[in-house]
C-alpha cells in the first residue's frame, strides 16, 4: 500500500520534472520511472523475505518448516520485540520504497534534468509537486 502511494507520487514527480525540463517523450520517462521504482522495490522486498526466512530458520533449528500456523507463535516473534525489533520492522517496511525512490531520483537527475548529482538536485521539485497537489484540492468559486 505504501509502495503504491509512493509510486503515484514518483510518477507525478517525474512528469512535472520532465515537463519543466522540456524533454521529448514525457510519458516514456514517466513509465521508465515507474518501472524502475517497481523493480527496485520488488528486489528489496525479496531481499527482506530472505532476511525474514533466515531469521525464522535460525530460531527453529534444522527442523524448521514454513507454516502460516506458526506466524502467531511467540517463539517466532522474539526477534521483533523491543527497540531493535521496532527498528527491524521499520527497515523491512520502508527500505524498499526509500531505495526505489532514490533510484528514480538518480535517473531523474542524470537523464531528465541533466544536472550535477547533489542532495539539492536529487530532491528538487518535490516542494512544487506537493504545492500543486495542494492547489488541485482547492475549489474555485
Amino acid at each position: 500500500m505504501i509502495g503504491g502511494i509512493v509510486m503515484i507520487l514518483v510518477a507525478l514527480w517525474i512528469y512535472q520534472s520532465a515537463m519543466k525540463a522540456k524533454v521529448n517523450n514525457v510519458m516514456i520517462w514517466v513509465a521508465i520511472g515507474a518501472v524502475v521504482f517497481f523493480a527496485v522495490q520488488l528486489g528489496f522486498i525479496n531481499i527482506n523475505l530472505y532476511i525474514l526466512e533466515s531469521m525464522r530458520a535460525s530460531q527453529g533449528g534444522s527442523d524448521y518448516e514454513r507454516s502460516l500456523a506458526s506466524i502467531g507463535d511467540r517463539k517466532n516473534e522474539s526477534g521483533f520485540q523491543g527497540f531493535g525489533g521496532i527498528m527491524l520492522s521499520l527497515y523491512l517496511e520502508l527500505m524498499p520504497q526509500i531505495v526505489g525512490f532514490l533510484a528514480v531520483a538518480l535517473i531523474r537527475v542524470k537523464f531528465i534534468t541533466k544536472e550535477a548529482i547533489t542532495v539539492g538536485t536529487l530532491f528538487g521539485d518535490l516542494k512544487e509537486m506537493f504545492q500543486s497537489i495542494k492547489k488541485s484540492f482547492k475549489t474555485t468559486d
